[in-house]
């Protein structure tokens, strides 16, 4: 991108949300990409927890318990 176009969308990022905002705003970027990693990463080795093939051909039949 051009340089002008980068400074510009950061003054209107400042603009638009204040300079005391922005801290925060990227603290709660941070921790939200940080527990969607986390999530990622747990999801990934445990497969118990996670949607099996078997429940998709299950829910496909019609066959799957429902929590209501």
């Amino acid at each position: 991108m051009n340089e002008w176009v980068i400074v510009g969308i950061v003054a209107l990022i400042v603009f638009l949300f204040g300079a005391k905002k922005l801290p925060d705003l990227a603290r709660s970027l941070g921790k939200s990409s940080s527990e969607f990693k986390k999530g990622m990463s747990e999801g990934a080795s445990d497969p118990e927890e996670a949607g099996t093939p078997d429940d998709a051909e299950k829910r496909s039949e019609g066959t799957a318990q429902t929590t209501e």
